[in-house]
C-alpha cells in the first residue's frame, strides 16, 4: 500500500498531474470517475494567492468527491510561499505540493517552477520552510535538473526527503529540455531504488498508454506514475492501466458515443463553473483530443471551437454522434 502521510493510494496509484488551463474540476471530475487515484489542482501562483487575484484563488475550489486532492503552489519568495501555503490551508486539501518544475518561462523569469534547481540550497530551505509551516503533507514535483549538466535528482530528492516531504513525483527532463525529446527515467529509477529513500517516488513523461505505464513499473520500480498530457481529452486512460495491470488485458477501446458522452460531462462541469460564456470558451482546447483519430473530422472541429453557446456545442455533439456512430477507433497501446 502506497501512502503519503496518512493517505493511502492503493499499491500502484495513478497520479493527474497538475496542468495549466487543463486540470480544473470539470477535467478533474472525469478523472477520477475513469480512476485517477490522486489529483492535482493547476498550480497557483504565491504571489497572485496573497493579493487575492481572481484566478488564482479560483484554483482553490475543490470538491470532496475529488479526494485526496491535492493543492499545488509556485513560487520564489519564502515569507511569500509561508502565506500562501496558510491560505491554502484554509480550502481544506489532503496535502499541498510544491512546483519545482514547470519550465515555461513566463513563470521561469520571476524564479517559480524549475528555476529554483539552479539554486539547489534555497530549494531546500524553501520546502523546509513550507513542512514547517502546515500540518498537512507536504510533496513536491520537479525535473531532473536545470540542464544536462546539473541532473543532482538523486541528491536532491535525498535533501528534500530529509526535510520532511511525503512524496516526491520527478518529470524526467530537464528544464532546458522542456519538453522535447524523450523522457530519461534511468535517473528516476536511481531515486526510488536509492536504499536512503521511504518516501513514495512517483515517475512522469511520456506516459502515453497502459503498456508504457506498466513498462516503467516493472522497469524502475517506481510507486506509481503521473500522467498529464496522455490524459486530456482521454481520461479513460488511469482505468485502462489499472484494467491491464489486473488482468494482463485492456478493456474495449472508447467507442464515439462513450468520447461523446464524456464531452458532455466536461462541457456541462465547465459550464457551471465558470459560466457559460467562459465555459463554452474554455472547451474549445479539448474537442480535438475526444476526436483524434476521426477521418475527415475538421469541419465538426472547426463548428465545435468556434461556437458561442452550450446549445449549438450540443447539437454538434449529436450530428457528430449521427454521423461517426458505427466508427471504431484504433485499439490502445
Amino acid at each position: 500500500m502506497v501512502k503519503i502521510g496518512n493517505i493511502e493510494l492503493g499499491d500502484f496509484p495513478l497520479l493527474l498531474a497538475p496542468m495549466e488551463d487543463v486540470s480544473d474540476p470539470p477535467f478533474r471530475a472525469l478523472c477520477k470517475q475513469h480512476g485517477a487515484d490522486l489529483m492535482y489542482t493547476e498550480f497557483i501562483s504565491s504571489e497572485g494567492l496573497i493579493r487575492d487575484a481572481y484566478k488564482s484563488v479560483q484554483k482553490l475550489d475543490i470538491y470532496d468527491y475529488e479526494r485526496p486532492i491535492g493543492i499545488q503552489v509556485f513560487g520564489n519568495d519564502i515569507d511569500n510561499m509561508v502565506e500562501a501555503v496558510n491560505r491554502i490551508e484554509a480550502a481544506n486539501p489532503d496535502l499541498i505540493d510544491i512546483n519545482f518544475g514547470c519550465p515555461v518561462k513566463k513563470v521561469v523569469c520571476k524564479g517559480g517552477g524549475a528555476a529554483i534547481l539552479k539554486d539547489i540550497p534555497k530549494m531546500v530551505r524553501l520546502t523546509q520552510t513550507l513542512v514547517n509551516a502546515t500540518n498537512l503533507p507536504v510533496t513536491v514535483k520537479t525535473r531532473l535538473g536545470w540542464d544536462h549538466d546539473s541532473r543532482f535528482i538523486v541528491e536532491v530528492a535525498e535533501r528534500l526527503q530529509d526535510v520532511g516531504i511525503k512524496a516526491i513525483s520527478i518529470h524526467g527532463r530537464t528544464r532546458t529540455q522542456m519538453y522535447k525529446g524523450s523522457a530519461d527515467w534511468t535517473l528516476i529509477g536511481d531515486v526510488k531504488n536509492n536504499p536512503r529513500m521511504n518516501i513514495p517516488v512517483f515517475g512522469n513523461g511520456d506516459i502515453d498508454s497502459p503498456h508504457k505505464a506498466i513498462e516503467m513499473k516493472n522497469r524502475y520500480g517506481v510507486d506509481g506514475v503521473m500522467i498529464g498530457r496522455a490524459s486530456i481529452g482521454y481520461p479513460w486512460i488511469f482505468n485502462e492501466i489499472k484494467h491491464l495491470l489486473s488482468r494482463g488485458e485492456l478493456p474495449n477501446v472508447p467507442t464515439i458515443v462513450d468520447r461523446i458522452e464524456a464531452a458532455r460531462q466536461h462541457l456541462k462541469h465547465s459550464v457551471e463553473w465558470k459560466g457559460d460564456g467562459l465555459g463554452v470558451l474554455e472547451m474549445r482546447r479539448h474537442y480535438a483530443n475526444y476526436f483524434k483519430g476521426i477521418p475527415h473530422f475538421k469541419p465538426f472541429r472547426m463548428r465545435l471551437v468556434t461556437t458561442d453557446t452550450i446549445e449549438e456545442v450540443l447539437f454538434t455533439l449529436k450530428e457528430i454522434e449521427n454521423e461517426f456512430g458505427d466508427f471504431i477507433f484504433e485499439e490502445v497501446n
